[in-house]
């Protein structure tokens, strides 16, 4: 975990915030505490990440698993992902939020959705829109995001 941890510092950067903070589902039954560094900061403009936000993307951030604490029972759904792996959703059963998602790709880290912590997420600064090969033209993402047609590239 140290050497993915660092490797992901080294592609995405050691600017990422530090946060502690508590965010909770529409309905308030599933609890959420992230505590740590944040890994990276991005958006997806994938079909999936676009069912599931009612938008042209979803705008994400990355912690370590042991940042992250869920207080309440969640469902799940899992599906294949476009990188051969299984990509996971956690969500309220009662009503439906997003809580996290992970990648058995990476079962170390947790996808958090940024509209978790509304009110309370101005340090989020995004880094770059993945699957920018189903981006909609009516979806306005920042123009200097560096864009990539799936995901991206690992540095040299």
């Amino acid at each position: 975990m140290a050497n993915l941890h660092a490797s992901l510092i080294a592609m995405y950067g050691p600017e990422h915030p530090e946060i502690d903070l508590n965010a909770h589902c529409d309905c308030g039954a599933i609890t959420l505490t992230a505590k740590g560094r944040v890994i990276s900061m991005f958006q997806c403009a994938c079909d999936n990440c676009q069912r599931v936000s009612g938008s042209g993307h979803s705008s994400v951030v990355l912690l370590s698993t042991e940042a992250v604490r869920v207080t309440g029972a969640t469902k799940s759904h899992a599906r294949p992902a476009d990188s051969g792996a299984t990509f996971t959703r956690h969500f309220c059963p009662k009503c439906g939020t997003t809580i996290y998602a992970q990648s058995s790709r990476a079962p170390a880290f947790r996808i958090l959705p940024v509209g978790l912590f509304s009110g309370q997420n101005d340090w989020f600064v995004p880094n770059q829109l993945i699957f920018n090969r189903s981006h909609r033209g009516w979806d306005l993402v920042a123009d200097h995001l560096p864009r990539h047609e799936r995901y991206r590239d690992a540095p040299p």
